[in-house]
């Protein structure tokens, strides 16, 4: 993991597939940037949690990917109390496992910043 100016990045493996995990925090959110293999803009969604429930929108949608995509936004924002602008970009649909994994990685990311 590298991290420099409020970046993290970090390159992971799972299920022989290489996924490239970045996030940037601010002073009221974070982005955060899944990508397989090349650095891609992908589907993106907003939260912000400003109640007990996250207010989230759909910015680019998704054709496989939109609850993930959902849930790492507003567990992000709700954990922040904050916004959290996530995108994501896979070739092929995540396995359970593989997304498990990634939100595990996301979420040790945020909270060791």
């Amino acid at each position: 993991m590298t991290s420099s100016n409020g970046f993290l990045n970090k390159i992971i493996k799972l299920e022989n597939r290489n996924f490239s995990l970045r996030t940037q925090k601010f002073e009221n959110g974070y982005f955060v940037s899944v990508s397989e293999d090349n650095d891609k803009i992908g589907s993106m969604t907003v939260s912000l949690a400003t109640g007990p429930t996250p207010t989230t929108t759909t910015i680019v949608p998704s054709r496989n990917e939109s609850l993930f995509l959902r849930l790492v936004s507003e567990r992000i924002s709700t954990r922040m109390k904050g916004i959290a602008l996530v995108s994501i970009f896979v070739k092929n649909e995540l396995e359970p496992s593989t997304a498990k994994a990634l939100m595990s990685e996301i979420m040790e990311m945020i909270e060791n910043e």
